[in-house]
């Protein structure tokens, strides 16, 4: 049984005189833990871009980076991070803002609708993110079938059959990667969204105590 519970049991217990003492220290553990939760959300936030930039950098560095085979490639690519980047930095920016009302939060209603709107924002982010990735790899793909020649030359002279499966086959992969970063995101922000869920639901009993 964690301090949480204990608090919560040891408060039920005591007399009429004393539960407004209990009450404040259960609502301080709450607030801190609330307060830590949203603080790792916009850390990791931040660990995330930091990676995907070190990422695209190193690639760039090393000439790693596929080419695409597509006219003005680098524009394209180029206008995509200019829609993204930006997107992303205002999610973090709101993070950091959630975070901020939490911490200088002073009531039990304040700090519920700071658990409900930083939940909102985290559920936004993650969305965001898969759905930028689909639709980004969906328009690189018809560019691809369009423009580079071995794609283009598939879908000429290859029977209906054979480019049904070249495109079943590329959208089974890109399924697959939009998968692995949900359940990515389900296991990291998952917990942390799971925790605020809970603080949610104590500052729910108490409030109707």
């Amino acid at each position: 049984m964690d301090e949480l519970e204990l608090l919560k049991k040891d408060w039920k217990m005591k007399e009429a005189s004393l539960p407004k003492l209990s009450y404040e220290k259960i609502y301080q553990m709450i607030w801190r833990r609330s307060s830590s939760v949203v603080k790792w959300i916009f850390y990791i936030s931040i660990f995330e871009l930091i990676f995907w930039l070190g990422l695209d950098i190193l690639l760039k560095i090393f000439d790693q980076k596929p080419a695409l085979n597509i006219p003005n490639e680098h524009y394209i690519q180029l206008g995509m991070n200019i829609i993204m980047y930006p997107v992303i930095l205002y999610f973090i920016y709101s993070f950091y803002r959630n975070y901020k009302n939490i911490t200088t939060t002073s009531s039990v209603k304040e700090l519920m609708k700071s658990i409900l709107k930083t939940r909102r924002t985290v559920k936004y982010y993650v969305w965001f993110n898969l759905g930028f990735i689909f639709f980004a790899s969906c328009i690189l793909y018809t560019l691809m079938f369009i423009y580079d020649p071995e794609l283009s030359g598939h879908i000429q002279n290859d029977s209906t059959l054979k480019i049904v499966m070249l495109i079943g086959i590329l959208f089974v992969s890109l399924m697959a990667i939009i998968i692995l970063l949900w359940l990515f995101y389900k296991l990291i922000y998952g917990i942390l969204l799971g925790k605020l869920h809970k603080n949610y639901k104590e500052l729910e009993r108490m409030e109707g105590a």
